[in-house]
């Protein structure tokens, strides 16, 4: 009888209109567990926290402000539904702000500098930490912060040499989307382009407007040297692109198109966690200089 079944049983009276769980399973989500229950997890050194990471901003007009953020948290959700009880793993609340400066000509951008971003993601992992884990998985899906993710994780590594700490993108696994994309998509669109369309199809289609929807792509970048396959090699915002705020062709996404891509990611995902949960790493036992200091007690029990 394994801890994520108690867990199930224990929480199955979570009405399905509790929807701060979202996408999860509510026995997977670690803000319903109370203090003395995430003290009480057998394993936690090997169980596995998955933080979804996104952002609010445009998506062109047809796409919602919350796509990275409802990519991020959907594909985790069914992910960690799809995992075998015996694999230990929970949800954590997605960050639904992130560094979106670049779409700041847009209304309904909701931007964290980078400074902000990355002090948001040192306290939430050392929160982790502090809570006796030690594994944790970001699964990121706006493509202008990977950067803030993989500054957090070096540093969390810094100050904790047992903890192992995993910045991704959501995209990053094995996936289906690109048997559906043109090969100008798959050279150019950056952004509410085909693939995110489609999966926003199958994720929330109440929110997504076909009929706004237009294609818009960059114009190749002019140096072969600094960009072989014609992506802009320097910086950019999406107003350079044109007032759409895409960078792509949506009108070919179908729903469909998006419920096959969602299944792939997630089977990629749960596998991911699967093998998070079992690996191994080699811990460091020296103190990093200068970070010795985020040490402290931490409550065990009632008594």
């Amino acid at each position: 009888h394994s801890v994520v079944a108690s867990s199930l049983n224990t929480h199955s009276h979570i009405s399905t209109h509790t929807m701060l769980h979202a996408y999860n399973p509510p026995a997977r989500f670690l803000p319903y567990l109370s203090w003395t229950e995430i003290a009480e997890l057998p394993n936690k050194e090997n169980t596995v926290i998955v933080l979804p990471t996104g952002a609010t901003e445009q998506h062109g007009p047809h796409l919602p402000c919350s796509v990275d953020t409802t990519i991020s948290a959907g594909v985790v959700g069914h992910a960690l539904t799809r995992l075998p009880d015996h694999v230990p793993a929970y949800a954590m609340a997605p960050i639904t702000y992130g560094k979106s400066e670049e779409h700041l000509h847009f209304p309904g951008t909701m931007t964290l500098t980078g400074e902000t971003l990355l002090a948001t993601m040192n306290e939430i992992g050392e929160s982790v930490y502090r809570a006796g884990f030690r594994k944790l998985l970001i699964v990121n899906g706006h493509g202008g912060q990977p950067q803030v993710m993989e500054i957090s994780a070096r540093e969390l590594r810094l100050r904790h040499g047992d903890f192992i700490v995993v910045p991704s993108f959501t995209w990053r696994v094995p996936h289906s989307a690109g048997q559906y994309l043109s090969d100008k998509e798959k050279k150019l669109a950056m952004h509410a382009g085909h693939a995110e369309t489609a999966l926003m199809l199958a994720l929330a289609p109440e929110t997504v407007h076909m009929e706004k929807a237009v294609t818009n792509y960059p114009a190749e970048f002019p140096s072969k040297l600094l960009s072989p396959d014609g992506r802009p090699a320097c910086a950019w915002s999406a107003r350079d692109f044109g007032p759409s705020g895409i960078i792509g062709d949506p009108l070919p996404a179908t729903r469909e198109q998006g419920l096959h891509i969602l299944d792939s990611l997630a089977n990629s995902w749960a596998q991911a966690i699967t093998e998070l949960h079992e690996l191994s790493w080699a811990p460091r036992s020296e103190a990093t200089w200068g970070r010795s200091q985020h040490q402290g007690h931490v409550q065990s029990k009632l008594a």
